[in-house]
């Protein structure tokens, strides 16, 4: 099973964290979904869970961001390593987590992935499954290094900067690769995740169950 959705860049600090610089749009959306307490995650736990029809696929993730550690569990086997050495086998399992891990905190990757995309911002735009205004973020990710190089995102959100929608089009196609919501948000430890996403279809769920995040 393949799934969409995919950034290999490392979290990294905001470099335009000096006094009195204006935010940009992606630095505003990424701290309302609480970026400012990401230097105290020690660990964070989830489920990446997808239900169509009546098939199931989930695996568990739990990562170490300050070690870079992960254990990755699936139905069949665990794994831990480490992503600053890995082998061919890690590699493989580490594309699963980059995807997992980019549906659940993509918010982040909007500083993460800094310097790697180039974006625009418009306003009154029609969201593409609840047809509502929002405003609309689009990055498009540069041709080099990456898992979707060149691919684009489309964000819609809300005034309180909340993504309510986005969109995935890959090669920065015109036509969707994949639209959901964002739905069910929670606080975890100050982090306001979604913990489902929907397509138009009613058969379809991507969400995430099992979510604990451990502070310093």
């Amino acid at each position: 099973m393949v799934f969409l959705f995919l950034s290999c860049k490392n979290p990294q600090k905001n470099s335009n964290s000096q006094e009195n610089i204006p935010l940009s749009i992606p630095e505003k959306i990424a701290l309302a979904h609480g970026y400012n307490q990401w230097d105290a995650v020690s660990e964070i736990k989830f489920t990446f869970n997808v239900d169509r029809d009546s098939t199931h696929f989930e695996r568990t993730w739990i990562w170490k961001p300050k070690e870079n550690s992960i254990t990755a569990i699936s139905q069949n086997d665990t794994l831990i390593y480490n992503r600053n050495a890995m082998d061919s086998i890690a590699h493989k399992v580490n594309a699963g987590f980059i995807n997992d891990r980019y549906w659940l905190l993509a918010p982040f990757n909007l500083i993460w992935d800094s310097g790697n995309y180039s974006f625009e911002h418009s306003v009154d735009q029609k969201a593409p499954i609840s047809d509502a205004k929002m405003q609309k973020l689009t990055i498009v990710y540069t041709n080099e290094g990456g898992y979707t190089p060149g691919d684009a995102y489309d964000f819609y959100f809300s005034d309180d900067f909340l993504i309510r929608e986005w969109t995935f089009r890959k090669g920065n196609q015109e036509e969707p690769s994949l639209s959901t919501t964002w739905e069910k948000y929670g606080d975890f430890e100050g982090l306001k995740l979604p913990q489902d996403h929907r397509k138009i279809e009613a058969d379809y769920s991507l969400n995430f169950t099992d979510l604990v995040i451990k502070m310093e």
